[in-house]
């Protein structure tokens, strides 16, 4: 008698978060992913799509926020409740996050007016709308804040998160990030690479990033980075397999230094060439290397 397998649950995705910190983009992410991704939805048609013939065998991906006349953060919230103890369905609530500065940018530079302040100022509807989504985000299974990450990173994150297909393993992405700029709020894991000796103060390495080969033999002469590096594996290499036991499919792993493009870009670069040749799916980014050259 052979053992049948149980059938998998149907993954249901709300999202919601801050106004401009990319719902629109995050669900056309999920659109991409495969997911049947639905905008805006009223609250009280959210069984009807989930019950809805033609969707029925998919995984739905449903953005709700306060563009919705009717958006009531205890309503949506006793939806979510309610979906999550069905048998059937796994429901997941993503938040999208963002610093009041960047919110406050993106209005401005496209012009839009924000929905919880058409007549008043954006920073009125920025604060207004943060006070009456506290409860959601701190029930979100996943916050992401998009203050700082490019748009590829995000799909990075979200398809860490949510794909389909976790057989493959745990998900790695590797970030180098300037501390003058704040540690990655997504951050699972973070290395300090400061005590290197640090490139900025060579005149003529100052101009190149971590990926220039000068760079690169500059950390390496480092007495101590050596050590660092095998230490770093060390440790990280005996963890992941862990964390992969525990449900996480999603791993990020951020290295800072003080300008974000020397010392902290090439030892990131050096560890996904590390976690690549363990067998680690891992993707890299590089959150401030675009940023001025003229500070360290």
């Amino acid at each position: 008698m052979t053992e049948t397998q149980p059938h998998p649950k149907r993954r249901i995705v709300i999202l919601s978060g801050m106004s401009g910190a990319g719902l629109s983009t995050a669900l056309k992410v999920f659109e991409d992913l495969g997911y049947e991704a639905v905008d805006n939805l009223r609250l009280t048609l959210i069984p009807a799509l989930i019950a809805d013939a033609e969707v029925s065998d998919r995984n739905l991906a449903v953005a709700i926020d306060t563009r919705n006349a009717n958006f009531s953060v205890d309503d949506l919230l006793r939806v979510v409740h309610a979906l999550g103890e069905r048998p059937d369905i796994d429901v997941k609530l993503l938040f999208l996050d963002c610093s009041d500065d960047t919110l406050q940018q993106r209005f401005t530079e496209t012009r839009r007016r924000h929905p919880l302040a058409v007549d008043r100022p954006v920073t009125d509807g920025i604060r207004r709308e943060r006070e009456m989504l506290w409860a959601l985000k701190n029930e979100a299974d996943h916050v992401i804040d998009t203050s700082q990450i490019t748009i590829h990173d995000l799909r990075h994150q979200i398809g860490g998160h949510y794909r389909f297909d976790h057989a493959l393993g745990l998900t790695l992405f590797v970030t180098s990030f300037s501390y003058r700029h704040g540690v990655p709020r997504e951050a699972d894991l973070v290395f300090d690479a400061r005590f290197l000796a640090n490139p900025h103060w060579d005149a003529a390495l100052r101009p190149l990033t971590g990926r220039d080969g000068a760079v690169a033999d500059y950390i390496r002469r480092d007495p101590d980075y050596a050590a660092f590096m095998e230490h770093l594996t060390g440790l990280l290499l005996p963890l992941l397999p862990r964390y992969q036991r525990e449900g996480k499919s999603y791993l990020t792993i951020a290295i800072g230094c003080t300008g974000g493009r020397h010392r902290s870009v090439f030892v990131a670069e050096e560890l996904v060439n590390i976690l690549a040749a363990h067998g680690f799916i891992v993707g890299i980014g590089h959150r401030d290397l675009s940023r001025s050259v003229n500070k360290a």
